[in-house]
């Protein structure tokens, strides 16, 4: 009694249908009959049978309705995967993808330009070959200006600074820890240039600028302050930690934490700290 109902049911909402809706439904229902009628313990689903499906997923806004096989995602992701084979075979192609590279005598000219005028950025450079008939994007210049050899010079003085003044050179930063709570804790940490020494450290959940005035305090009690103290752009220290560095007759040094990476010493400092914690 209940399938008589459903059947009747069924035939009257058939009724107020679009014929469009009909024929896709009926196309999709007779494909998967004949994948049920294949001689296998297990529909299996060939090439052709996928690529129906990501057809109907792009003709038919009600694929899904019709869809009893397999689960709507497994569809999405033949379609993917359909996506990632295309542009895999395209990529084994490199005379027809891809941009053209440029020629090493606009590469030449690129570096010769930085080297001779350190403030020009990639605007300025793309102006420039443009002028000079070579058609290049800014995208392009601003890579090849990220490869360009640097002068050697103003590392090298930075290293005899260094070098000359390790005694009197201390540096400070943070680092953090994560907890078994899926918490944050900062651990700061002073640390001295010449013999990579933890000058002091402590841990907090808030790290603010008065926080880190404190502990510059109790890294450096009575006098003891080095002449140098090299830290990062951190919001953390503010103004504040300036002023403090300034009244205990300290020359601070704000590198960007790129540069302050190569010196070795907040790495040094986190292994120390990390295993003095």
């Amino acid at each position: 009694m209940l399938n008589i109902m459903r059947l009747c049911l069924g035939t009257i909402a058939r009724l107020f249908c679009a014929r469009r809706s009909l024929l896709l439904e009926n196309l999709a229902l007779r494909q998967q009959l004949a994948v049920f009628k294949r001689r296998h313990p297990r529909a299996r689903l060939t090439f052709l049978d996928k690529l129906f499906w990501v057809a109907a997923r792009q003709i038919c806004s009600d694929w899904k309705q019709f869809l009893i096989v397999v689960l709507p995602d497994t569809v999405v992701q033949w379609h993917r995967s359909g996506f990632a084979l295309y542009w895999r075979l395209i990529s084994r192609f490199p005379g027809r993808a891809g941009r053209k590279p440029i020629s090493k005598e606009i590469r030449d000219l690129i570096f010769r330009m930085v080297a001779e005028n350190p403030t020009w950025g990639a605007p300025r450079i793309h102006g420039e070959l443009l002028m000079l008939g070579f058609d290049v994007s800014g995208r392009t210049i601003s890579r090849w200006m990220r490869k360009a050899p640097r002068d050697p010079e103003p590392a090298k003085r930075w290293l005899a600074f260094l070098r000359n003044h390790r005694e009197a050179i201390a540096a400070m930063d943070f680092f953090t820890v994560p907890t078994i709570t899926f918490g944050v804790l900062y651990c700061f940490f002073a640390i001295g240039h010449d013999r990579r020494r933890i000058l002091h450290f402590n841990v907090t959940r808030h790290p603010t600028s008065l926080w880190v005035v404190q502990q510059l305090r109790e890294a450096f009690p009575y006098e003891s302050a080095p002449r140098f103290l090299i830290f990062d752009r951190d919001a953390r220290y503010g103004t504040e930690v300036s002023t403090a560095i300034r009244s205990m007759k300290i020359k601070g040094f704000a590198l960007r934490s790129r540069v302050l990476g190569r010196m070795a010493l907040p790495n040094a400092g986190f292994r120390v700290a990390a295993a003095t914690c």
